[in-house]
This record gives structure tokens, C-alpha cells and sequence, in this order.
């Protein structure tokens, strides 16, 4: 398993700092009484945690045609349409995800095609389970012209929680992107939210309280509707494969 490169900051300062108490403890237990070894495990554990949130697991991408696969590890926690959004015209379908500080936090990208737009927008820093967070909290919006249909755009929105306090996005307009792709990240607790028309003729492949990982769950796969203008190939594709992740 790797590290992310944007935790390298984080996983040197918790390594000074966690290191020379921990250090200066196993000292006291060579020299004054083994009691003092106890010392260092708190902040042993401390250092474990960040190396372990900042870890960037490989994860098999499905290939079926025309799903949307989940921008983030967590934990489903709204399934709603919305009679508007911004960017989309008509309804829309919005799936939420909450990431504990215990989920692995590497946003990744929920299906290949262009970057049209990135926004940023500052805010507060709500629970990110707080009904209002999507709003009101510090947020960015990634918009993606999908590669396999007309059914965009597709929305990824990253969303700061109460701990959380720094986005990270690695893409730029214009880029293009391949689903399943690693797009950034969001320190400490957070928020990803995927948008769609409902016109997209796409539907939910998960419920609230499910338990997703990025790049690897199916969020989102063609409806009845949509089915019927999928090509022949993707028709007969009654297999979901899925091939290893960079």
C-alpha cells in the first residue's frame, strides 16, 4: 500500500512530534523504570493513524458501460432527488457520502471523460453529516462532460467537514480523465457528494447506510430508459469486469 503524496506534510510533522516524547519516554524506561515505556504508546498510536489516514490502497475499476462509480470511501448517507442544482438543467439526482477519519480520504473520478469546470467555494466548516454542510461549508465542484454518452454533466462536489479544513483537487479544466482516476483529497473528515440529472436516465445502485470504496463501487448504473439506447455490445455485456487501478 502507498502513501499519498499530500500527506507527506502531515506525516512529518506528526513524526517530530509524536517522536521526541515517545523518544524521551523509552529513555525513562532504560534509565528510571520500565513504568515509563507506557508513555510512548499514545503517541505511537497517534503517528499510526496519520500514516494510516493519508494510505492509498490499489482498487479494481468495473468496466461495465455506462456506470458511475463512487468518488469516495464511506458511507452512504442521502439518496434524494432535487428539483434543481446548479449547473443542471431540470431535476437532479444527488448521492452523499460521508468519510469518518477512519476511511481512506483519496477522492477519485467517477467516469471518463473532460473536466468542464472547477469551482471553489469558501465557507464554514459544519459536521459534514450537518443537513446545511452542502451549502454552507467550504466546498469544490468538479463538472465532467462524460466520454460514454450525453448524459452529463456529472458533478463531483468535495465538501470540508467540521475537522476537515483543506480540499485538495488535482485536476484542471480541461484535463481529461479516466474513471476511477485519483482526483485529490479532503484532510481529516469529510464530505463527496455526485450529481446528475435525472434526465441522465441514471439510477442509484446503492442505499442509504451502505458502505462504498472509490473507484471500486458502482454508484450509479443505466435505467430501464437509458438501457435502450446502449449499444449492442454493452447489451450483451452481461459481465461486470473490472481491471486494476494505477
Amino acid at each position: 500500500m502507498t502513501i499519498a503524496r499530500d500527506g507527506l506534510r502531515e506525516i512529518a510533522i506528526a513524526t517530530i512530534v509524536c517522536h521526541a516524547p515517545a523518544g524521551a519516554a523509552v529513555w525513562a524506561a532504560l534509565h528510571v523504570s520500565p513504568w515509563f515505556c507506557s508513555a510512548a504508546v499514545p503517541f505511537w498510536a497517534v503517528w499510526l493513524f496519520v500514516i494510516a489516514f493519508f494510505r492509498d490502497p490499489q482498487r479494481a475499476i468495473p468496466t461495465e458501460p455506462g456506470v458511475l462509480v463512487s468518488p469516495a470511501d464511506g458511507k452512504v448517507t442521502e439518496v434524494a432527488r432535487l428539483e434543481s442544482y446548479d449547473g443542471i438543467d431540470g431535476p437532479a439526482l444527488r448521492i452523499s457520502i460521508f468519510l469518518s477519519v477512519f476511511n481512506v480520504h483519496i477522492n477519485r473520478v467517477p467516469c471518463a471523460g473532460r473536466v468542464t469546470r472547477i469551482r471553489y467555494q469558501p465557507g464554514e466548516f459544519l459536521d459534514a453529516r450537518h443537513p446545511e454542510c452542502g451549502i454552507r461549508n467550504e466546498a469544490n465542484t468538479i463538472v465532467i462532460e462524460p466520454e460514454e454518452s450525453d448524459a452529463g454533466p456529472v458533478i463531483v462536489r468535495q465538501v470540508a467537514g467540521l475537522i476537515a479544513r483543506r480540499i485538495i483537487c488535482r485536476l484542471r479544466e480541461g484535463d481529461r480523465v479516466q474513471r476511477g482516476q485519483r482526483l485529490g483529497l479532503i484532510k481529516f473528515g469529510s464530505r463527496t457528494d455526485l450529481i446528475v440529472p435525472v434526465e441522465s436516465g441514471l439510477e442509484p445502485a446503492v442505499r442509504v447506510n451502505d458502505v462504498v470504496k472509490g473507484g471500486s463501487t458502482v454508484l450509479m448504473r443505466p435505467g430501464k430508459r437509458s438501457a435502450g439506447n446502449a449499444s449492442s455490445a454493452a447489451l450483451h455485456n452481461k459481465t461486470d469486469r473490472v481491471t486494476a487501478a494505477g
